[in-house]
Parts: structure tokens; C-alpha cells; sequence
């Protein structure tokens, strides 16, 4: 093996370490997704010197960066004095803000339309159809979202209700003024919260206006704070966004701009992954209690090898019947039913294990695992293991 000398014109020089910011707080679900996002990407890169303080989302303190010399800047950018701070480091920095007060960065984020239809669609699949979203006008990501439900609920043929987070009220102000907007509303609805904190406040409101959760009103959240949803009465049903991902694009960016390139500052929209559903939205809000009945019977089941006949012995209707009122309250069949409970029940076994699909596919009673793979490629469109490789957060 040759060595090499100092002055050796082979010797090839070792690239000195990068020194980035992260000016992400640490107190959300969503914000730690980030990091762990970002994180994964230094893992599998050459490492940076990292830089974190103690930093809130609305913060501006950031005097702990006054002598900081630096490469690079990974932040959330909330308000005018960070985007301020941020133009006078004169960095490569990548925003991770919906807010977009610096249009010139590029910027990684989560893709607020898909978040808005799927919160639709999940009430929809619940026989619902009162809607109502819950957001803080103080965010342009809740703005955003509250925009695209509107539009979504309405193009289907409903209306919207709306309560908007007062920043000047104390929290016992608002949460009673949310109590009598929740008991003003009409019943069975479902109710957006812009994220999961905001639906945790909703919960509490419910229980000072005696409004029964779910029965009368389903919450859905965003983020699944998984901390927070279950510690929630009832538990918190909620969308999981794709943090990893988004940290780890954020990343990715950040380095190639540090090494010189140049980067668009568009905005890169990274899709959720999931609807985990909890007890605030297990309800079925039809007027068929043929149907209710049937989808609490798949959902009871849904680990076993579950057919339309296992249902009809327990509902008694005949197969044409039951199909007939399955199209009428929910705009499918009852197979379709048992179909898609089973496959968003193996998406998240996908997602939330190292299982193997040997593993996965005996705990969901198929008879083989490629058996399970056919099946959820018609449903999803990819592959069991293509499926789990694309939200592992470090393709």
C-alpha cells in the first residue's frame, strides 16, 4: 500500500467538515421528524458540525449564533426577524417553512392538498357529511390547508364551518369559545384540526360542551404525535406526515449548495403517509344500521382471512342487499370494504415494523406472502417492499 507525503501531488486533500445551523425546534412531533430526517441523510454522508439551541417556533432569539462562522443553514423560517437573521448570515440555507418569507431559498415542506383530501376523504368513508376545519391563522401551512378542505369539501356538494385560533385570547378564552362553537354545530360532523395540538384543545372543548367524541363530532389531527394522540381521551386520530423524508430532502439540498451548486427556489411538496386512525374518528355515520354494523364487524376482523360471507353471517342480508346499501352510504362495496381496511392496516405494519412479509402476511392471515405482495400492488400500486422502501425516509 503507498503512502502518502504531505507534499505528495497524489495525495489527495481531505475535504475540511461543513458547519450547519438548524434553527428547528425540538418541541413538536412534526419539527423532531426533521431532524431525524436530517440526521439520517449526515448518517449516510460525509458528517457536519451541527448547530442547535434551544429555539421555539415563534422564537427569535437566536443570539446563541453571534459568533458562529458557518457553512450552511437548515430552518424553519417563521417570522421576519429569523428570515431577517438568515439574510444577514448570507449562507446556503434551505427553508423548511410553508411561510415562504425568503422566496429566494428553496424549500422543502409538506404537501398540504394531499393532507386537506385525504382528511376529506377519511370523514367521507365514515358515512359523514357535516365538515368543519379548525386552524390558526397565524400559520400559512393552516391557511393553506383550510383552503384546500374548503375546496374539496365543497366541490363534493357540502358546506364548511370554521373556528380560527384567537392569538390575543387566553387559553381558557378560547377553549370555551371553541366549546360553544362545537355545540352550535350540527351533528354527526367532522372536524380538521389544522395539527394535532389544535385537535387536542378540540377534544377538551368537547368535553365542556357534552359533546360525545365520536359519535357526534370526529376529530382528525395532523402529524401524529404519537405521544399526544395517545395520551388524548379519546385517542387521537391523526395524518402521519412524511418528516423523515422531508428532513432528509432538506439535507440533500443544503449539501449540494454548499459544494457550489446552484438550486432553484421552488418548492419541493412531500406527500403524507398515512391516515392512522384512532378512537376520535372510529365511527360509522350512516343511517343504515345494517351498514354501521357491517363495517364495525370488518373493522373487528380485519386481521383475519376475512370474505363477504364471513360478514353476511353475522349481518342478515343477502349478498345483493348488503352490496345495494354498502354503494348507497359509502359508495362502495362491502368486498372493496374489507379490501381497503385490510391493505391501510398492512400499509402501517409496512411502515411501523421490521417485520418481515413472511411475518406481516401470517399476522393478516394470508395464505402466502406473495399471495399478500399481488394483492397490495392492485390496491397501492408498488410493492409491499417497494412500498416500505419509499417511506423510509432515506431513499
Amino acid at each position: 500500500m503507498r503512502n502518502f507525503t504531505a507534499d505528495d501531488p497524489h495525495r489527495q486533500e481531505e475535504k475540511p467538515q461543513k458547519h450547519v445551523a438548524l434553527l428547528i425546534e425540538t418541541s413538536n412531533e412534526y419539527a423532531r421528524g426533521l431532524l431525524a430526517g436530517i440526521k439520517s441523510y449526515i448518517r449516510t454522508h460525509r458528517p457536519w458540525s451541527i448547530y442547535l439551541g434551544e429555539h421555539s417556533r415563534l422564537g427569535t432569539d437566536l443570539s446563541w449564533l453571534n459568533d458562529w462562522r458557518g457553512d450552511g443553514i437548515l430552518a424553519r423560517i417563521e417570522n421576519k426577524e429569523i428570515a431577517e437573521y438568515v439574510r444577514l448570515l448570507n449562507v446556503p440555507t434551505v427553508d423548511l417553512s410553508a411561510s415562504r418569507l425568503i422566496p429566494a431559498l428553496p424549500c422543502v415542506e409538506t404537501d398540504d392538498e394531499t393532507i386537506a383530501d385525504w382528511a376529506a376523504e377519511h370523514f367521507a368513508g365514515r358515512g359523514l357529511r357535516h365538515y368543519a376545519y379548525c386552524g390558526d391563522p397565524s400559520f400559512p401551512w393552516s391557511v393553506q390547508r383550510e383552503r384546500h378542505f374548503e375546496r374539496i369539501v365543497r366541490r363534493n356538494g357540502h358546506t364548511i364551518h370554521r373556528f380560527q385560533h384567537e392569538s390575543k385570547s387566553t387559553v381558557m378564552e378560547e377553549r370555551m369559545a371553541m366549546a360553544r362553537w362545537v355545540g352550535q354545530l350540527p351533528k354527526p360532523i367532522g372536524i380538521m384540526a389544522c395539527y394535532d395540538i389544535m385537535a387536542h384543545s378540540l377534544l377538551e372543548a368537547c368535553r365542556i360542551a357534552g359533546v360525545a367524541v365520536p359519535d357526534q363530532v370526529a376529530i382528525l389531527g395532523v402529524d401524529n404525535d404519537d405521544l399526544l394522540c395517545n395520551l388524548s381521551s379519546p385517542p387521537l386520530s391523526s395524518i402521519r406526515t412524511d418528516t423523515m423524508k422531508t428532513g432528509y430532502m432538506a439535507a440533500s439540498l443544503l449539501d449540494r449548495m454548499m459544494a457550489g451548486e446552484r438550486i432553484d427556489p421552488q418548492v419541493w411538496s412531500i406527500p403524507p403517509l398515512e391516515v392512522v386512525t384512532r378512537l376520535s374518528t372510529d365511527v360509522v355515520a350512516v343511517d343504515d344500521p345494517y351498514v354501521s354494523a357491517a363495517v364495525q364487524f370488518i373493522r373487528e376482523h380485519a386481521y383475519e382471512d376475512l370474505k363477504v360471507e364471513d360478514v353476511l353471517r353475522a349481518i342478515p342480508l343477502s349478498r345483493r342487499s348488503l352490496d345495494h346499501r354498502f354503494r348507497q352510504a359509502l359508495g362502495r362495496t362491502a368486498h372493496e370494504e374489507i379490501v381497503q381496511v385490510r391493505m391501510k392496516l398492512l400499509k402501517r405494519l409496512l411502515t411501523e415494523t421490521d417485520w418481515t412479509l413472511s411475518v406481516i402476511a401470517e399476522r393478516l392471515s394470508f395464505k402466502h406472502a406473495e399471495y399478500m405482495g399481488v394483492a397490495f400492488k392492485k390496491f397501492a400500486g408498488l410493492s409491499p417492499g417497494a412500498y416500505r422502501e419509499k417511506h423510509s425516509g432515506t431513499r
